[in-house]
């Protein structure tokens, strides 16, 4: 899928670039240096993001460059246009495991050297968290249990991808139907407790990229508030 994504990039960036160039096709009418410039520009950081988000920043963009001229030029390519979809294919297979391997090494250095931190534990499954502020351990939640929080969620340099605090809104929902790292740690402190999580991208999102500020393989910190807990017994009685 992203590849056929990223496909579609190339095409829209050659399209546009053949509409622009100065020096490969007539100016339309009505259409100003200026908005060419514009145009220019955001194809730019529209190709961009989609390397960015494929895991493809470190290509080489003189040769990028180069393609697209001898395609706009019909010259002869190095690479046919029929084979365009299986190099980059094969790229990305390759460049995912890589990527895969960097972050597994990354991911257990810091855990490693975060698991002998104060106050900080260690799940069987590899899941870390510190109880901030224990709440009322006579009500926890379960799985089936529904509870009401407040949340940061960060990565590990710090940056921000998600937080119903900066929102102003708390956010309910069935504690079995998101990651296995929130399942599981939401079962460890107590209604009116504050927990900190440390998430391995294992028992968070996986390989997958959710967006441009969170992208495959993340180890996910969440600072947490357990507002209340609407236990599924109780939810189901005040249904009936």
């Amino acid at each position: 899928m992203k590849t056929l994504k990223f496909l579609t990039v190339c095409v829209l960036g050659a399209a546009l670039l053949a509409s622009c160039s100065n020096g490969s096709s007539k100016k339309l009418p009505g259409i100003t240096q200026s908005q060419i410039d514009s145009v220019s520009y955001a194809v730019g950081v529209s190709f961009g993001g989609m390397l960015k988000q494929s895991n493809m920043e470190n290509l080489n963009f003189s040769q990028i460059n180069k393609a697209m001229h001898d395609l706009l030029d019909g010259k002869e390519l190095k690479i046919s246009e029929e084979m365009v979809g299986q190099v980059i294919n094969a790229y990305m297979i390759k460049a995912q495991v890589a990527i895969g391997k960097m972050k597994e090494e990354e991911q257990a250095k810091f855990l490693a050297e975060n698991g002998t931190k104060d106050g900080v534990n260690t799940t069987e499954s590899g899941l870390q968290y510190k109880i901030e502020v224990p709440g009322n351990n006579e009500i926890m939640a379960s799985p089936e249990d529904t509870v009401e929080v407040h949340y940061t969620g960060t990565l590990l340099d710090g940056t921000v991808f998600d937080s119903s605090v900066e929102r102003g809104e708390s956010v309910k929902f069935p504690l079995n139907a998101v990651i296995k790292g929130w399942t599981e740690g939401m079962q460890l402190v107590g209604e009116g407790g504050k927990i900190k999580l440390w998430i391995p991208y294992e028992l968070g999102y996986g390989p997958r990229a959710m967006g441009p500020n969170l992208p495959g393989y993340s180890t996910l910190v969440f600072d947490v508030e357990l507002i209340k807990v609407y236990k599924a017994a109780s939810a189901e009685t005040e249904e009936k």
